[in-house]
């Protein structure tokens, strides 16, 4: 029987605890005076081996304790009173020297038994402790390196299960005006919550006052019944906040927790309640950002959008006015005029909705691309075809060949991404500023398309916010680029929906450069691309 089998047996209740340490001292007993007998005997001739009880003495006190140390010193007393000393089977000394001897002897017996005690005591008290500050120092750093309570309470847990001697362990949250509390982690979560009758709580007080368990009948259930082993609760708390509670069962037949599994449930108890708090706080701080971030957003928007409203219904209502008004005399000529221009300024509202309007499917996640193989020479004629009179007369090169492979895009977000880049280049590079728009293929199965202007460009500051919302930024030059800032966040969004990418740089010809990385579709019969209807891919103006 080791030590530590010893010290876990005595642990246990009052009668095997009893059993096992009569056992012992009787056996230690037993031994020493056998020991003693071979010593006093005739064939050795020692006359005095009392000294040998000591360390049956300092064994009984290292492993039970004081008090089974000092039975062991009295029995010795009495054992080598009876056997070793004249007249011998009585308690009667004929030399009264022999009882100054075995007084001495006793009062020996008793201070070396307790300090062996102590000494032991204070080893396994000190074992303890150590033991105690690892289990926690590995839950703070548990919950120092998890992202978050959800994560690291289970490995809690289950290290509160392993040291403290438990059979099960979970935490549940106080969550008022959500449903009532809730499990957020168990360690045996496929099996329901243990019920029983009675609930044994941590009461805590402020200062020095040490805490203690309190044993409770669970309201709802008869007390006459016990079903079931005690519940240990354990009250979460942090700046004054209820938290919840750590509830666990205990291993064994134990009615409540000892001290070192006391201190470690309240302990941990105290480190997941401040975890706890930190997330809600965390999580309320984000909150918080976010709905502040999406006032200003709407604050942005609502400004920039009634600014743009405002000059075309603007120009719209003078133009509708001159040719309403009965005192102004209108020709045929005066009449087109003033429709061109109000069919120009709806054309600028209709494409200000559709802006606003494709940027809140992307942000809302209810844009879907229909990817098919598409052939991009067609698709980069058509556009340039139809924006020409925005471009106005300047240098437009395209080199983008009919035999690179076929692009897999959705026709409608593809020919929006290159109307939207082109008529960026049109309204903020204005002609005679040169305009190329190139494609190859690269190495990784994708193909290349980049549109560079000659513009006055962008700094480096304002290349970064180009993709964002509400991202109009004023040239490097004192030329600004006028707008509500949405089409080249709309780029981005419709191309990452097919899979692609679009980005931003310095172009060779002193302006922007958009580039634009899409997925190479699958070889195909040429007759099942398609080919939307423009002008030939590869031409120069």
């Amino acid at each position: 029987m080791n030590l530590r089998h010893v010290r876990e047996e005595f642990r246990r209740p009052t009668g095997r605890r009893l059993a096992i340490s009569l056992a012992v001292v009787a056996g230690a007993m037993v031994a020493a005076t056998a020991v003693v007998a071979v010593l006093e005997s005739a064939s050795v001739g020692l006359a005095d081996a009392s000294p040998v009880y000591f360390v049956a003495i300092v064994l009984v006190g290292s492993l039970l304790g004081t008090w089974p140390a000092i039975a062991t010193a009295l029995a010795a007393f009495v054992v080598y009173d009876l056997l070793f000393t004249q007249p011998r089977f009585t308690l009667v000394v004929d030399d009264p020297r022999e009882w100054l001897d075995l007084v001495v002897f006793l009062v020996i017996a008793v201070v070396v038994g307790r300090l062996a005690a102590l000494g032991t005591e204070r080893a396994a008290e000190a074992s303890r402790r150590a033991a105690e500050s690892t289990d926690l120092f590995a839950i703070s750093r548990i919950l120092a390196t998890a992202p978050d309570v959800e994560e690291a309470a289970p490995v809690v847990l289950r290290r509160l299960v392993e040291a403290g001697e438990l059979e099960r362990a979970w935490i549940v949250r106080d969550r008022p005006g959500t449903g009532g509390p809730r499990t957020i982690a168990d360690t045996d979560g496929g099996s329901p919550v243990p019920n029983a009758s009675i609930v044994v709580s941590l009461v805590r007080a402020p200062g020095e006052v040490p805490a203690h368990w309190v044993r409770a009948h669970e309201p709802g259930h008869d007390p006459g019944r016990r079903r079931g082993r005690p519940l240990v609760r354990v009250r979460m708390e942090a700046d004054g906040v209820a938290i919840g509670a750590l509830k666990a069962t205990l291993a064994g037949d134990r009615r409540e927790p000892d001290r070192t599994t006391t201190r470690l449930l309240s302990l941990a108890a105290d480190q997941l309640a401040l975890a706890i708090r930190r997330d809600d706080l965390r999580r309320e701080a984000t909150e918080a950002e976010i709905a502040r971030r999406a006032d200003a957003l709407k604050s942005a928007l609502l400004d920039a959008v009634s600014h743009d409203l405002r000059t075309p219904l603007a120009s719209i209502r003078a133009a509708a006015g001159s040719l309403t008004d009965p005192e102004i005399a209108v020709d045929a000529d005066a009449a087109r005029t003033a429709a061109s221009a109000i069919d120009a300024e709806a054309d600028r509202l209709d494409r200000l909705v559709r802006e606003v309007l494709d940027l809140s499917r992307i942000e809302g996640g209810s844009l879907r691309a229909t990817l098919e193989p598409l052939v991009l020479a067609d698709a980069v004629g058509a556009v340039v075809d139809r924006l020409r009179g925005a471009l106005g007369e300047r240098p437009i090169r395209l080199e983008v060949p009919h035999d690179l492979p076929p692009v897999r895009a959705d026709a409608v977000l593809l020919d929006a991404i290159l109307s939207n880049v082109v008529d960026n280049v049109a309204r903020h590079a204005p002609a005679p500023a040169a305009l190329t728009i190139a494609a190859a293929a690269t190495p990784d199965g994708r193909v290349s398309l980049t549109v560079d202007d000659g513009g006055p460009g962008l700094s480096d500051a304002a290349r970064g916010r180009l993709f964002t919302k509400f991202g109009a930024v004023g040239g490097s030059t004192a030329t600004s680029r006028p707008g509500l800032g949405l089409g080249l966040a709309i780029v981005r969004g419709m191309a990452e929906a097919m899979g692609g990418t679009a980005i931003a740089d310095r172009s060779p010809l002193g302006g922007l450069r958009i580039e634009l990385s899409l997925p190479a579709a699958a070889p195909a019969p040429e007759e099942a691309f398609a080919r939307p209807t423009g002008s030939a891919a590869a031409r120069s103006r």
